[in-house]
């Protein structure tokens, strides 16, 4: 709980901002956080593509050297200040810029994120019914080229031929890809012919930020009670789903093919790509998140012990859920005489059109229905919670006065319903196109940017003795040799890496068969700029502010760690960080008395006496 023997008074508390009640809240919202939609719908696509059990050890080690050092990095530098993503920048307020590109990526994030998880609602709420309505071919949506594989006027072995023969011919479309794409979604031509807004979804939509802020209306204090449920439920459909998948015929295949080990492609540059890729965003480095819930944390917790905690129960749910998804394609595959490849698929295309498809020929398909669309919105709410708490943190820590922090519920309201009123054109009939777009620029390489520079700051301008030195004030015991190696050398150069491979690999985005306009992919390279282009513009703002006669002055004051720099409260500024109680740094902490039953007398002795006798009464009372 934070005591320290031999500090009888010590509360370890915030008043100001709160705390977590306990610590299993905050490592069931750190789980929640990183595990997300990507752990069921990309790892698993990801890793047969690239060699299948043979990605697993580039996977593992990326892991180790990039993912674990970086997660450790964000949660000890946030329960450190106990700030959220701007606030931790007083360490050197040039670098603020990084706070406010976190900002932007997580407003990205959480406008596209809630989309999806509103169609995973819709699907839930269809899914409640006899028969799935993405099971036949007899719906006034569908077209002369589909073929299911349960039509009622066909038998089962003549449904079998048919469909190896629109296989062969490439003509074969799914109902549940006609659903998708001619009923749910209604898609419209071009990425510029928004079309209606689909009201269903705009429903949906709205109950999901109803959801969102409801869970968040007291901060961490509520959501951290609602992760008891939405953190390990979906690891209870995810069991149920594997237990019903093994047991059918052809899941071995399915899950063969995700496993078996292509050893001559680790020698791929790009399987070492992706999978230092999917480490990075999996984890959720860099969106701010981590750094803002880790603030609501006790001083003295031990986050070195929860980042590894975190960032292996993480990897291991992205390779349980391939169990999952492998076994269930493994056994459309077989029903369909096809290979695995080629039901195989991934993103929206995986989680709304292939597992659906598969899922109609289970008995009792909407029962596996309706718990794999709960399990997707379970994951999607973990991390939406995160995404507006980063948000409303920021602003709330930013302003940082009572009226707002007494008011933080209405900072909530206020962006949950901005996000809302963000997603609607996400809901129309070209707002597939819109979502695939920002889930492509908006949050890729600009995160691998904003993770370098903040690596950067923190190790070699503020320094790594210092940072050292404040993890060892904090924990008891500085960080790792393992881990002082891979902050100042390795995870850089990791992250660099990844840099330079996103770009290498860079692929103009399409649909299916749509090919994006070039004002579009214009309009995705903006959207990526704009959290990166927050760290020049404040930099350049922050230098011209800073006194100094020269050029180099202003960089030297505008890159020094400002004065209220250092853990929040009062009782642990000790060393270095002991307060010296002027009127510009006494606003920022949060002083309590450790033990308030003591006489007045002995906050006089205990307090520096400076000045007239005047002074020192004003000090006192402050005090």
């Amino acid at each position: 709980n934070g005591a320290v023997p031999g500090e009888r008074g010590k509360q370890d508390k915030s008043v100001k901002r709160g705390n977590w009640g306990n610590q299993i809240e905050f490592v069931l919202t750190s789980v929640g956080y990183a595990v997300g939609l990507g752990n069921v719908w990309r790892f698993p696509y990801l890793c047969y593509r690239n060699g299948g059990g043979a990605f697993m050890f580039p996977y593992f080690i990326m892991l180790v050297f990039c993912g674990i050092p970086l997660f450790f990095m964000e949660l000890s530098f946030g329960q450190f200040a106990s700030q959220g993503c701007l606030g931790v920048w007083r360490v050197s307020p040039m670098f603020k810029g990084v706070g406010y590109g976190m900002m932007v990526v997580s407003t990205y994030i959480g406008i596209y994120y809630n989309v999806v998880i509103c169609i995973a609602f819709y699907y839930f709420f269809v899914s409640m019914t006899r028969v799935l309505p993405w099971t036949y071919c007899s719906n006034t949506w569908n077209t002369p080229d589909c073929a299911g594989v349960l039509d009622g006027n066909l038998s089962s072995r003549t449904a079998l031929n048919l469909t190896r023969l629109f296989n062969a011919t490439q003509k074969r479309t799914s109902p549940s890809e006609e659903y998708w794409r001619r009923y749910v979604l209604d898609l419209s031509d071009d990425i510029g012919n928004l079309g209606e807004v689909r009201l269903p979804l705009l429903g949906c939509l709205g109950v999901s930020w109803v959801v969102v802020f409801l869970c968040l209306i007291k901060g961490v204090k509520s959501s951290g009670k609602v992760v008891y449920f939405t953190a390990t439920f979906p690891y209870v459909v995810l069991t149920i789903l594997f237990v019903r998948g093994i047991t059918l015929e052809g899941a071995l295949t399915g899950i063969m093919y995700y496993l078996t080990p292509q050893w001559d492609k680790i020698l791929d540059a790009k399987v070492w790509g992706d999978a230092a890729s999917q480490i990075f965003y999996s984890l959720g480095c860099a969106w701010g998140g981590l750094i803002t819930m880790a603030s609501y944390n006790k001083f003295h917790n031990n986050c070195y012990r929860d980042s590894i905690i975190i960032s292996i129960t993480n990897c291991a749910t992205s390779v349980y859920a391939g169990f999952v998804i492998f076994s269930i394609l493994g056994f459309m595959a077989n029903h369909l005489g096809v290979d695995v490849s080629k039901v195989a698929d991934h993103g929206p295309g995986l989680a709304f059109v292939a597992y659906p498809e598969a899922l109609t020929l289970l008995p009792i398909s909407p029962l596996w229905s309706i718990l794999f669309f709960f399990m997707l919105i379970l994951l999607g709410l973990g991390t939406q919670f995160c995404l507006l708490e980063t948000l409303v943190t920021a602003i709330v820590d930013e302003v940082a006065n009572e009226w707002i922090i007494r008011r933080k519920t209405f900072v909530t309201l206020g962006v949950a319903i901005a996000g809302f009123l963000l997603g609607v054109p996400l809901t129309t009939q070209a707002g597939i196109y819109w979502l695939l777009l920002m889930d492509n620029y908006a949050a890729s390489f600009s995160l691998v940017v904003i993770s370098c520079i903040m690596c950067v700051a923190i190790m070699y301008i503020y320094g790594h003795r210092n940072y050292f030195k404040d993890i060892e004030m904090m924990l008891g015991f500085p960080p790792p040799l393992f881990f002082q190696i891979c902050w100042r050398f390795i995870s850089p150069a990791i992250i660099f890496f990844i840099l330079v491979f996103t770009v290498i690999q860079y692929r103009p985005i399409s649909y299916n068969d749509y090919v994006y306009p070039t004002w579009a992919i214009s309009i995705g390279f903006l959207m990526a700029l704009s959290s990166v282009i927050c760290i020049p513009i404040y930099a350049i703002y922050k230098v011209c502010r800073s006194e100094g006669d020269t050029l180099l002055e202003r960089l030297k004051n505008a890159t020094k760690a400002s004065k209220d720099w250092g853990p929040a409260l009062a009782e642990h500024r000790s060393g270095r960080y002991a307060p010296a109680f002027s009127p510009s740094t006494e606003s920022h902490l949060e002083v309590q008395p450790l033990q308030p039953e003591k006489g007045r007398s002995e906050a006089v002795a205990a307090s520096p006496v400076q000045g007239s006798n005047g002074s020192a009464h004003s000090q006192d009372s402050r005090l």
